[in-house]
Order: C-alpha cells, then sequence, then structure tokens
C-alpha cells in the first residue's frame, strides 16, 4: 500500500478528537497523535488528551509514550510515529494523524531526520534568558558574530529564527545556509490528506476554549496540576504546557484563580491564533468550516465526501 496518511488538523479545541475517531471508526483505522504534549504521562486533563471513553474503542499511537521533563525531540517523535504508520499501513489500513502541533504532522509526513533538527532546549533557553535580560539585539549580536550574512538577514525581532540559527550552529559549526545546503530535505514520504476544522466565526472558537477550559477545571485540572508540580514533574518542555503553568501562580504564589484561570483562556486563545497562523501557510489543507450549532455528522459527511473523492474508501 502506498504510503498515505489522513491528516486531521485544526487550532485547539476545534473538535479534531472528535472527527479523526469518527473517521478512524468509519474507516476501521486507528490514530497517530501529533500533540506535543499529550505525549507525557499523567498530563491528561491539561493536554485535553482524549480519555478512553471518547477513543470509543480506537487504537491511539503516542499518547504517554515518555515522562513529563524527560527529553523529547522532532526527531524522536518522527521516530516513533514513522515505525507506527508503517506498522498501520502493513495491516492494509491508512492512518488517522490528529493533532494541533503542526510542527510534528509536517515532520511527520516529510520524514526527515538529521542532526541539528533536535531542538538543544538548553541552548535556546539560553539565549531566550539573554533576549529577556538584555534584549533581541544582544541575541542578534551573537548570530553576527559567526554569522553575519544570516544576522543581515533576520531582523533582531525575529527571535525564533535568530535563535534557531544560533542552535545550529553550537550544534554542528555550521551557519544555518551552510548546514540546509548540506542537508537537502528529500521529497517528502508520506502522501497526506489534510484536512482542517474550524468555526467559521472567530468568537465562536473563543467560546469553545473558554467552556473547554471550564470543563478541564471540573473535571479536575487544578488537583492534576498539584499533583504534577508535588512530583517534580513540571519540568523541561512540560512545564510550558499551557493548562498548567497558569495555575502555579494560584498554588505557588496565591494569585486569585479566577485571574489564573482568565490567564490560561487567553492563553489559549492566543495558543488556537498561532495554530492558524501555521496551518493557513499549507495550501494543501481542505478547510472544513462549520457555524455554532452545526454537530459532528455534517462535518463527517464533508470529510468523508473529501477523501472518497480522493480514493479513500
Amino acid at each position: 500500500m502506498e504510503n498515505r496518511l489522513i491528516c486531521i488538523c485544526g487550532p485547539t479545541a476545534s473538535g479534531k478528537t472528535a472527527l479523526s475517531v469518527a473517521l478512524a471508526q468509519q474507516l476501521h483505522t486507528e490514530i497517530i497523535s501529533a500533540d506535543s504534549m499529550q505525549i507525557y504521562r499523567g498530563m491528561d486533563i491539561g493536554t485535553a488528551k482524549p480519555t478512553i471513553a471518547e477513543r470509543q474503542g480506537v487504537p491511539h499511537h503516542l499518547l504517554d509514550v515518555c515522562a513529563p521533563g524527560e527529553t523529547f525531540s522532532v526527531a524522536r517523535y518522527v521516530e516513533l510515529a514513522d515505525a507506527a504508520a508503517q506498522d498501520i499501513l502493513s495491516r492494509g489500513m491508512v492512518p488517522v494523524v490528529a493533532g494541533g502541533t503542526g510542527l510534528y504532522m509536517d515532520a511527520l509526513i516529510e520524514c526527515s531526520t538529521f542532526s541539528g533538527d533536535e531542538a538543544d532546549l538548553t541552548i535556546r533557553e539560553k539565549y531566550q534568558r539573554m533576549a529577556a535580560e538584555q534584549g533581541n539585539e544582544a541575541v542578534h549580536a551573537c548570530l553576527a558574530a559567526v554569522d553575519p550574512e544570516g544576522a543581515e538577514r533576520l531582523h533582531p525581532n525575529n527571535l525564533k529564527r535568530v535563535i534557531r540559527a544560533l542552535e545550529v550552529y553550537e550544534q554542528t559549526g555550521m551557519t544555518l545556509d551552510a548546514f540546509n545546503r548540506l542537508h537537502k530535505r528529500p521529497a517528502p514520504k508520506y502522501q497526506a490528506l489534510k484536512i482542517a476544522v474550524c468555526p467559521a466565526e472567530r468568537q465562536t472558537l473563543y467560546d469553545r476554549i473558554d467552556r473547554r477550559v471550564d470543563q478541564m477545571l471540573e473535571d479536575g485540572l487544578l488537583d492534576e496540576t498539584r499533583r504534577l508540580l508535588d512530583a517534580g514533574a513540571l519540568a523541561g518542555t512540560a512545564a510550558q504546557a499551557i493548562g498548567y503553568k497558569e495555575l502555579l501562580g494560584y498554588l505557588l504564589e496565591g494569585q486569585p484563580l479566577d485571574e489564573c484561570v482568565a490567564l490560561l483562556k487567553q492563553r489559549s486563545r492566543n495558543y488556537a491564533k498561532r495554530q492558524l497562523t501555521w496551518l493557513k501557510r499549507d495550501d494543501k489543507i481542505h478547510w472544513i468550516y462549520y457555524n455554532k450549532g452545526e454537530e459532528l455528522p455534517s462535518i463527517l459527511q464533508e470529510a468523508t465526501k473529501y477523501l472518497q473523492n480522493h480514493g479513500v474508501q
């Protein structure tokens, strides 16, 4: 069977889980998660990890694969997700890849992993700290010292790209241009049919996000955060998960809970905007926009029709 994937994406709280499970049931296949926080064991409520009930008997891969605080790179994700995809394909099924981490999904489709492609959090955090304490220009000056051409091309305020170039240099001793020339990306390994779901009105999405946060708190998010904190598990990348760090103000500093919850909702909405920005740059995505009150069946019907038109029965 050809290397084909069905990718279900969209901003947080847009309905990806429900659609991916319904499609997987319909197609008698399995789901590979593409979520950079649902990989962590014990981080369930705050990452909106699908519960056993929500999975409805559909096997899910790449959930609970490491402990919070463990280093987990994009390259490691690709290694595990590619193995899962090949196993599913070998059994005559088309895998459904579902999640909100566009970087993970794109990396799996390309399946290109090479030295320097992994984030070195130590290097990244060093330069993020420098930017916070000394300003973006100080970080940019570090790049100018080792890669003048790259620094000339990148504005100091494009901090993410500047730090990325410094990461590559410190890991490989090469400028980003030289590194990219040496490691030209091959053609994508997988042929991906990408479907994104999103409410047609932005306010509807924000209302869904706010309701999800309220539901998480009802389901015990505060207790989950306290348990992870007491276990020393909120460290490294896991500590950056939206849903936990906002509640630390209440648990550690005595800030009013309602203020921490409002911050959590705001950051979740900001995250959704960033996800949409990432996805909008990909013109191969088929968007399904729905109105408030529309149920899963109509979304599933449109997704099914799109897949059938592309040869997935």
